[in-house]
């Protein structure tokens, strides 16, 4: 006989997370406290696949996310970072959607890379806007408003979404032109959806996560502190402020711990990267 005991309730644990972003503000679902939230949670908590890299599973439950964004002080990526906050805004009473889009960096319009990023349309009674704090070293520290064609400023760098025919794109200003930072639809991306890309991201050998250290995380003062290729970086909107070779595990682990706080045990392997770090 099928067991007949309920399954305990799901929980988030709202106070937790916003202790863990170290946000005292107002919980109305107002745009003034989506922002507040989308800058606390991008400067807080750091963009980082180090699970990927260890061969770890990424699980994206309520209790699995608390667990290690909350409670063990990591980050981790998009499909982790946004549904976490999905669970806050969801909380606080706001009315939201999950939108895929495809990561475009500088690849050109005419090449299509996978569906595996996922963000937030928020809708407010002044309108939509969209929340993203799981793009790495762009991530979003305040909400966009779904208004095309214009620029839109924001804590960091000034963003703007364009259309190309029925393509929808995420523009961030680099000083000397627009790059895409996604493509994204409208459709909504549904947590099964999720769950493919999630899997995708974590296990596919053509995955970048799989063989590359990534960390970002969006600092006060408005620049953004990111490890990435062998390099750790920091710059203000596209001006380089420091840029350092990554040449040993030792100096890695204090980078990341200083800049991303992570702090890793000594003998941390690093996946891939362990043959190019003494």
């Amino acid at each position: 006989m099928p067991d007949a005991t309920p399954a305990p309730p799901t929980r988030f644990d709202l106070d937790a997370y916003l202790a863990r972003i170290r946000y005292s503000g107002p919980r109305e679902p107002t745009l003034a406290t989506l922002n507040a939230i989308s800058w606390h949670h991008a400067t807080t908590i750091p963009f980082e696949n180090l699970d990927v890299l260890w061969g770890r599973t990424i699980s994206l439950n309520p209790e699995a996310l608390m667990a290690k964004l909350v409670h063990a002080q990591r980050g981790g990526y998009c499909f982790e970072q946004n549904n976490l906050l999905r669970l806050a805004l969801e909380a606080l009473g706001f009315r939201l959607t999950l939108l895929g889009g495809r990561v475009r960096g500088s690849l050109p319009r005419d090449v299509v890379p996978p569906r595996t990023h996922v963000f937030l349309r928020v809708h407010l009674p002044a309108g939509d806007y969209l929340a993203d704090v799981g793009m790495g070293s762009a991530s979003l520290t305040n909400a966009l408003p779904l208004i095309f064609d214009r620029p839109l400023p924001t804590p960091h760098e000034t963003r703007r979404l364009v259309r190309d025919g029925d393509r929808l794109f995420h523009q961030i200003d680099q000083g000397d032109g627009w790059m895409d930072l996604c493509e994204f639809t409208f459709e909504p991306f549904h947590p099964i959806d999720c769950e493919v890309g999630n899997w995708w991201t974590s296990t596919h050998p053509a995955s970048h996560f799989r063989e590359n250290l990534i960390a970002g995380r969006a600092r006060p003062d408005g620049t953004r502190d990111t490890v990435r290729d062998g390099v750790f970086m920091r710059r203000r909107g596209a001006e380089i402020l420091e840029k350092t070779p990554l040449t040993s595990a030792e100096q890695l682990r204090g980078l990341l711990a200083e800049h991303f706080g992570l702090s890793l045990p000594d003998g941390t392997s690093f996946g891939p990267l362990d043959a190019t770090l003494a």
